[in-house]
């Protein structure tokens, strides 16, 4: 792996601050992690996968701020730690009230930069994006142009958000209908995107061990977020990932099943040149990026 690479600066996080969200019957969490200097910092709106929660995917979330951006993590509906199960008449709508807690914190920039003690004023409001894993990775993608096939096999609404310029999509699950296994189908019936809308510029980062019990198909399936969509696009095709892709989730989490750092760092280095150069077309960090054995990368 060859990707260049600057000292991490020093960052500092405050948890919880709280969103007033009376429509959505619980008020809405966010992380806020940042560093402790410097100003103009770029905007990461991360989504968490299913049962996660803010305090999770410290690896990404540390290496992104070290870095120079600012990255805010909502806590969905979801969240093992709210304890909202299938019985709550919510449950069915999870997926798009995930959607709209993240146009919620594009709302409330000011609202959190004046919550967080020397960040007010540091946050640039043209310079956001959206990165997701798992479902998060499916949420991150509705404000990047993708919708969710409705019963009558059409794209359903539009959640497009303008202000967002750039997207990151972590091990985000592909198409649904047959693609789906039996279990997906019945449980998940949300899990129909379809991407033919999705223009916004994205990384979409896959691993090739990555077998769904969700999907009939095999790894390739998460690779249709980019394979589906129109340009500009590029993949990172991690070798030997599966689901947690090395363990971004956490330090040490049980879940982790491919446990490596290798991956994780080839991750955090790729996923933060992308968006430097994203941000600023004449950063060449992204152009840069060799991931030798631990991946391939295209992109058009």
């Amino acid at each position: 792996m060859s990707i260049p690479q600057h000292l991490p600066s020093p960052v500092v996080s405050v948890r919880p601050v709280v969103l007033p969200a009376p429509a959505r019957g619980t008020d809405l969490q966010v992380r806020i992690t940042a560093p402790i200097s410097g100003s103009g910092l770029p905007i990461i709106l991360f989504a968490h996968g299913f049962g996660a929660d803010m305090d999770r995917y410290a690896p990404l979330v540390d290496h992104w701020a070290g870095h120079g951006f600012a990255v805010i993590q909502p806590t969905h509906l979801d969240a093992r730690t709210l304890a909202i199960g299938p019985d709550d008449p919510r449950y069915p709508e999870i997926w798009r009230i995930r959607v709209t807690d993240l146009t919620q914190v594009i709302d409330s920039l000011k609202t959190i930069e004046a919550a967080v003690p020397g960040l007010d004023g540091r946050l640039d409001h043209q310079r956001i994006a959206v990165a997701g894993h798992s479902w998060g990775g499916q949420t991150a993608s509705m404000l990047l142009g993708a919708r969710v096939v409705d019963a009558d096999g059409l794209p359903g609404e539009d959640m497009t958000d303008p202000r967002v310029t750039v997207g990151v999509l972590l091990a985000t699950t592909g198409t649904g209908g047959t693609d789906l296994s039996p279990f997906a189908a019945e449980h998940f019936p949300f899990m129909s995107p379809d991407f033919a809308g999705m223009t916004t510029p994205a990384l979409i980062v896959a691993g090739d061990q990555d077998d769904s019990p969700l999907s009939v198909r095999g790894p390739d399936w998460f690779t249709d977020p980019y394979h589906l969509s129109p340009a500009p696009k590029s993949l990172l095709t991690v070798v030997g990932g599966e689901h947690s892709l090395g363990g971004v989730s956490g330090y040490g989490v049980t879940e982790t099943t491919d446990e490596s750092p290798e991956r994780v760092a080839l991750i955090q280095r790729a996923t933060t040149a992308y968006l430097h150069s994203a941000f600023n077309p004449q950063d060449p960090a992204w152009s840069t990026v060799d991931p030798g054995p631990l991946g391939q990368i295209e992109s058009r």
